[in-house]
Order: C-alpha cells, then sequence, then structure tokens
C-alpha cells in the first residue's frame, strides 16, 4: 500500500473474529447483531470495516445517517440490512426507500413523508417506529402512538412495520438503574397499546452494547452492538461487572486498532533549554529527544501535552512540551538505538507493552467513544491477520 500520510492505523481481523464469537456466545440464541458502525466506525474506518465485519458473518448494520448507510451500501454485497438510527433528509429517504435501507421514524411528519415517497416509487418503506421511554432526545410520545398506529393501519401497503425501538439513558451505569428499569417498563407499555390496535412489529429491538451486558433480558429480537464489537468495554463498571459476575480476572475482549508513526528526527537537549513551544517544559538535565509526526489535527489531542506517552524500542516514553498541530516531541533519554525512522505505537503494543485507548482517553479527558471518532478518516487503514 502507497502512503505518504505521517500515520497509519491497523485493524485486526482476527481481533474483531473473537470479538463476534465472544459476543455471539453472550448474546441469546435467535437474537439478530446489528454491527454499529457510526462515527466512521467508531474511528475504524466505515469503508474497511463493514466488508471486514460481513466476512466474519455480520449481515445487518446500524448507521446514524444517510450519509453512512450509503458507505455501507457501497462498501458490501447486497444481502444485508442497513437501518439507520438518525438523520436522513426527504430525498435521502426516497433513497432509502428505494434501496430497501431501513430507518427510525420518531415524528409524525417524517412518517407521512416516507408514505407519500412509497406511494410515489410503489414500493414498501421499511420502518422502525422509536419510542420516547425517558431518553428525551427523538422518539413519539406515548400520547402520539393512536394517532401512529391510525396511519400505519391505514397505509400498511406502503409501509413495512419493520421494528419498534428505543434507546436507553445511560446503561452502562448503574447510577442510571431506575431510569433503564423506568424506560424498559415504558417501552413494555407501548408495544402492548401497538399490539392492542392490531400491529405487531417485525423486531423489538432496544439493547446498545451496555444494555445487551448488563440487562440481557433487553435483547429482544436484536442487539445493537457498537463499542463491544472493536474490543472496548463502553466503561469500566461494566467491565468489572462482567469479570465479577463471571469469577475471571482477564477482559474477554481484544482491541481491533493499532495507530502507529515513525520517528522524524532525533537530537540532544542541553540542560536549562526549554523543549517546544512557550515555556511548559525545562529540561532539568541533558536530555535526548525525539520528534513524532503526528499531533492535533491527525487526532493526537493538545491537552495529552507533557502528559502522553508514546512506546518507542518497545519502552514507553513521556510526551513533553506542547503538542503542535504536526508534532509532539518525546523524552528518549533512557532509551538506546533511537533513530530515525523507528516505528512509534501511538495507540497499540509494542512488545510486552500497551497503550490504551482507555488510559490515552483519560489522560486527554475523553471517553473512549470520543477519542476513537476523532481520528481523523484521511489516516490509511489497514486490515492486519
Amino acid at each position: 500500500m502507497t502512503s505518504f500520510k505521517t500515520s497509519h492505523i491497523e485493524i485486526s481481523k482476527n481481533a474483531l473474529q473473537h470479538n463476534l464469537n465472544f459476543l455471539r456466545n453472550f448474546i441469546h440464541d435467535n437474537v439478530i447483531i446489528s454491527s454499529v458502525v457510526k462515527g466512521n466506525a467508531y474511528g475504524h474506518g466505515i469503508d474497511l470495516f463493514t466488508p471486514l465485519a460481513e466476512e466474519c458473518g455480520i449481515d445487518h448494520f446500524s448507521v446514524f445517517s444517510a450519509d453512512e448507510a450509503l458507505h455501507v451500501y457501497e462498501s458490501t454485497g447486497n444481502q444485508n440490512t442497513i437501518m439507520i438510527m438518525g438523520y436522513a433528509d426527504n430525498h435521502e429517504l426516497e433513497w432509502a426507500i428505494e434501496n430497501d435501507i431501513e430507518f427510525f421514524v420518531f415524528e409524525l411528519s417524517r412518517l407521512e413523508k416516507s408514505i407519500e415517497l412509497a406511494k410515489k416509487l410503489k414500493k414498501k418503506a421499511k420502518v422502525h417506529i422509536e419510542i420516547e421511554t425517558g431518553m428525551n432526545r427523538t422518539g413519539f410520545h406515548f400520547k402520539k402512538l393512536p394517532k401512529v398506529i391510525e396511519i400505519l393501519k391505514k397505509n400498511s401497503d406502503y409501509i413495512s412495520f419493520s421494528g419498534l425501538c428505543t434507546h436507553y439513558a445511560g446503561a452502562e451505569s448503574i447510577a442510571n438503574y431506575y431510569r433503564i428499569k423506568k424506560q424498559r417498563a415504558n417501552y413494555q407499555k407501548a408495544l402492548k397499546k401497538m399490539e392492542e390496535g392490531g400491529l405487531s412489529p417485525a423486531l423489538k429491538h432496544t439493547a446498545c452494547s451496555a444494555a445487551a451486558l448488563r440487562y440481557p433480558k433487553t435483547q429482544m429480537d436484536m442487539a445493537r452492538l457498537g463499542i463491544v464489537q472493536y474490543g472496548f468495554f463502553p466503561n469500566k463498571e461494566v467491565l468489572i461487572e462482567y469479570l465479577t459476575k463471571k469469577k475471571v480476572t482477564e477482559n474477554p475482549l481484544k482491541r481491533l486498532i493499532t495507530w502507529k508513526s515513525k520517528v522524524m528526527d532525533v537530537k540532544p537537549v542541553k540542560t536549562g533549554e526549554f523543549i517546544g513551544y512557550g515555556t511548559s517544559f525545562l529540561a532539568n538535565s541533558d536530555m535526548k529527544i525525539a520528534v513524532i509526526p503526528v499531533g492535533y489535527s491527525n487526532g493526537f489531542s493538545r491537552s495529552l501535552s507533557n502528559s502522553g506517552r508514546v512506546l518507542i524500542n518497545g519502552q514507553r516514553v513521556s510526551v513533553i512540551g506542547i503538542v503542535n498541530m504536526n508534532m509532539i516531541t518525546v523524552d528518549i533519554s533512557q532509551v538506546e538505538d533511537v533513530k530515525k525512522g523507528d516505528e512509534v505505537v501511538l495507540i497499540g503494543k509494542q512488545g510486552d507493552l500497551e497503550i490504551g485507548v482507555s488510559s490515552f482517553s483519560e489522560i486527554s479527558n475523553q471517553v473512549n467513544y470520543e477519542m476513537l471518532t476523532r481520528l481523523p478518516s484521511d489516516i490509511p487503514r489497514i486490515v492486519v491477520d
């Protein structure tokens, strides 16, 4: 692969297969796994990841928007189900209906437009009715359901009731337990209302990664799994709970992602000299530094100034000075034989050491989700093993 970029990302197929095997063993029988690939597949690269997931047996993908749906549609075979959970403009809805793309409906104007477009195309719109259960974001309130039922029944020739869904407001945290419990009850209330109205969804689905792991009853007909397939528990709380319940000590998931760069320069710095912009780092002794061609424009947060870590020659070294737009400097005073062109691991393993996304994220005050999705899409991504 020819690339003129200053870093690249490696995605492990073996790790993905391992994670999916674990999830299939954890998820109840006959529950569909929908691979959530919003946010550029959580930074892993949607165009690369979706065919890889397809090779590993995935045939259902969830995205946020129509443009992400288009990426999946163009990157995979035509035997997959693609579901838009969020934004789609009217002309995008028309494209979705025409190409059998399923989508959430959470307000009446979208439902009515879907019917209008389905009539125009002479093809059913595959809709998932989203219920507002307590997240207070998108979804039909309970009082709107009679109208929704009326419209669905009246337009059954143009609408396929593909699913009834909701989303939980923080299932990863025990602090939200009663809120999640109430949401589950509200969903069941809405489902009963739909059934009393003579309607039954093809799929009932509410579970994200955290809900599927912490509240197995939420798995229903389908679980929308995002962060866990990439090798990350939603947070430490969910991981600790899993390890405690299973009486094991090792994280069962494997990270897919490794982010690498190279040393671009090595030089000595004398005692009393400042390094980089301003006066944030003063050399208290004679030092040796390496310059790495990655900065905040590449997704290496400026908040990692004087606190981040990278791996060089099998050793963990510190970022010193301010993270620049395109460069960082690291202290290699205690590392022997560092030279231009040596591999630098920004995230991932080198030798016996690892820079985890979690430690990377905590230092920069980001959650895993944020840090991963901020990795620029133009960093080359390649499949390994």
